[in-house]
């Protein structure tokens, strides 16, 4: 699909180095796993996206629709039925300029880390977006942001969506004129907060519409500061971004290999036997870790006796022997860390030159090199500023940090609501230690990143159950959560499946669910009990899961039924979840249980006839007593 890619590689003080630097991005280009046929490497002086665009329409290169991607895009989204829909109605309607993508995921979801919160008004009847506005986010929670919204539109759209809860992936699908309109409006600077806002302005002079394409499942998000950058490879290193993930080796010289938790390791790593690497650390080549050394959550020559967590270390960077890392500090390439050094927590130390930069030599240790990150404000794009800045470390102030470890790529939440409010509760009360819930927020991720690879390998049922128990029992998790991760894995398996058309839904959830039947007999406890709980639960956690995917009223469907010929759902667990007010309490899972309404009428028609079997039976047996006592009487 893919015949032609344009990069621009200079943009205002770093212009002089880029030059030097095209022999490398056009490898990067060209090689065996990029799409692209034809590079054309653009230098220009631009200082902002919207220098580039106009740049770009100067120089007569783009005849046909494009794509505009942002260069810190991270996705596993396919673009193909989106193009699709794009021209479907660039068709029906030429004035139908542009399409975005944007990402569902809640309006305090970690991967927005910015003062400002974008907000859309949308016509869900057309997907049309009508208005958007940038609107400022408040710390401390005392003041309120509103949204003005022209009355004339609202008047003239029955029906609008008012949506904070979006990411702004900054994938757009464009036409030529984009290019022009960018070309008219000298002033137009920032993609959204310039262009998009004057273009939905101006409707009324130009007739030119902007659409929109919401998605909920796949990855896609933006590396837009450190803490973007923080989540972003967690979610990476945990497989949300799968196929993109470190084993996959996409450049030359890459190495790397997946062992268990999610550690990856290239080769020639010296790793000393005392060493501990727990989960989700990535170890890059040629690397060296001493005696006593403990890693975990990190992405990493490290001395003997060594904490690092929660940390950035970037290349070159070189830490001593006895030193400690705090959470949240970013080591930059060339930094060196003596012996006995403790680094406090969301400290930047570069070697970056600065005028205003103060080198501390007990800060670094004998031998040290580099100095604390100075912030110069005159250095920062327009659309950030100071609080852009205050916002953009690795750790937040407490009103701004989610201590669920939810993902990007995951639509609910990633604790149920009774979790969600412990959880809430327990950081007031201790601010000091999440550690146990960060291990229980992390069974999720790698339960179910776990449960898909050995589904996807078409390994046994007892293979799966047991490697399930041992993440349980190190993330002490509740049989909720199990069941949360067991059916997560399993849905999502089954809508690739799907998605590749290789089965059809019903196929794909029978041979599922008889092949790992066992594992889902284990996760219910609650068989010699007039309630059901567990199976309800079990229910409940499908119909949510399906209500968010393609086509999943007709899996959800196929599953109960299924779920009732493996006699692991009982008929009562099916009545009762079908009159729990949880199973109709949003609009989404009122619709994507209708087509199971004929099975649970069947169900309770069933139980209904057993009933009065049942009750008839007894009758003939009480007629049947009566007649013989009087056979008895009259030959007495």
């Amino acid at each position: 699909m893919w015949k032609f890619a344009s990069e621009y590689q200079a943009a205002g003080a770093t212009r002089g180095k880029i030059a030097n630097a095209s022999v490398d991005s056009a490898s990067k280009w060209r090689s065996p796993v990029s799409p692209f046929q034809k590079l054309k490497l653009l230098k220009t002086t631009a200082t902002s996206v919207g220098d580039v665009m106009r740049d770009l329409h100067g120089k007569h290169l783009i005849a046909g629709d494009f794509l505009l991607v942002s260069a810190d895009v991270v996705s596993n989204m396919p673009i193909e039925g989106v193009w699709a829909q794009h021209r479907a109605r660039r068709i029906a309607d030429k004035n139908a300029i542009m399409t975005m993508i944007l990402r569902e995921a809640g309006p305090s979801h970690r991967t927005k880390a910015s003062p400002t919160s974008p907000v859309f008004i949308i016509d869900p009847t057309v997907d049309r977006c009508l208005h958007y506005e940038e609107i400022r986010r408040h710390q401390t929670g005392t003041k309120s942001s509103y949204v003005s919204i022209d009355s004339d539109l609202v008047k003239s759209h029955p029906e609008i969506d008012i949506r904070n809860d979006l990411i702004d992936c900054g994938i757009d699908i464009c036409t030529p004129e984009v290019l022009g309109l960018w070309a008219d409006s000298f002033d137009y600077q920032a993609p959204r907060k310039h262009f998009l806002y004057g273009v939905l302005k101006d409707y009324e002079l130009n007739g030119k519409t902007i659409h929109t394409h919401i998605v909920k499942s796949h990855y896609a998000a933006r590396v837009r500061n450190l803490k973007a950058y923080d989540s972003i490879s967690r979610d990476y290193i945990s497989r949300w971004v799968y196929p993109l993930c470190p084993e996959a080796n996409l450049f030359p010289g890459d190495s790397f290999r997946l062992r268990r938790g999610n550690i990856y390791q290239e080769e020639g790593v010296v790793l000393s036997r005392s060493a501990v690497v727990k989960q989700r650390t990535i170890i890059g080549k040629e690397t060296n870790i001493g005696e006593g050394t403990s890693i975990t959550d990190s992405v990493i020559v490290i001395g003997d006796g060594t904490e690092i967590r929660h940390a950035i270390v970037a290349n070159g960077a070189i830490v001593g022997n006895k030193c400690r890392v705090e959470p949240g500090v970013l080591l930059s390439y060339g930094v060196k860390l003596g012996n006995d050094v403790s680094i406090p927590r969301s400290m930047r130390i570069t070697t970056l030159e600065q005028e205003d930069a103060v080198v501390n030599s007990s800060l670094l240790g004998k031998g040290g090199k580099g100095h604390e990150f100075v912030h110069d404000s005159e250095d920062e794009d327009d659309d950030e500023g100071e609080d852009e800045f205050a916002m953009s470390g690795l750790l937040y102030n407490m009103a701004e940090l989610s201590l669920s470890d939810a993902s990007i790529s995951t639509l609910t939440s990633e604790l149920s609501e009774d979790e969600s409010t412990e959880l809430r509760q327990r950081s007031d009360s201790f601010g000091t230690s999440v550690s146990d819930d960060e291990e229980r927020g992390h069974f999720h991720h790698d339960a179910v990143v776990s449960i898909v690879d050995s589904l996807k390998e078409g390994l046994s049922a007892d293979v799966v159950q047991l490697e399930l128990v041992g993440l349980r029992m190190s993330a002490n998790a509740s049989e909720h959560q199990v069941r949360r991760a067991v059916v997560t894995a399993f849905m999502k398996h089954t809508q690739r499946q799907i998605d590749e058309g290789s089965i059809s839904a019903g196929e794909a959830v029978k041979q599922l669910l008889t092949k790992y039947k066992e594992i889902l007999a284990r996760i219910v406890f609650d068989r010699d009990h007039d309630e059901k709980p567990d199976q309800v639960d079990l229910l409940l956690l499908l119909q949510q899961d399906l209500a968010e995917r393609n086509k999943g009223d007709t899996i959800l469907l196929f599953a109960a039924k299924e779920l009732y010929d493996l006699e692991i759902v009982e008929d009562e667990a099916f009545e009762q979840w079908w009159e729990d007010e949880r199973s109709t309490a949003t609009e989404a899972l009122k619709k994507v249980r209708q087509q199971t309404q004929p099975f649970i009428d069947w169900l309770m028609a069933e139980d209904s006839d057993d009933e009065e079997s049942d009750e008839e039976s007894g009758e003939d047996e009480d007629e049947d007593d009566e007649d013989d006592e009087e056979e008895e009487e009259s030959d007495a």
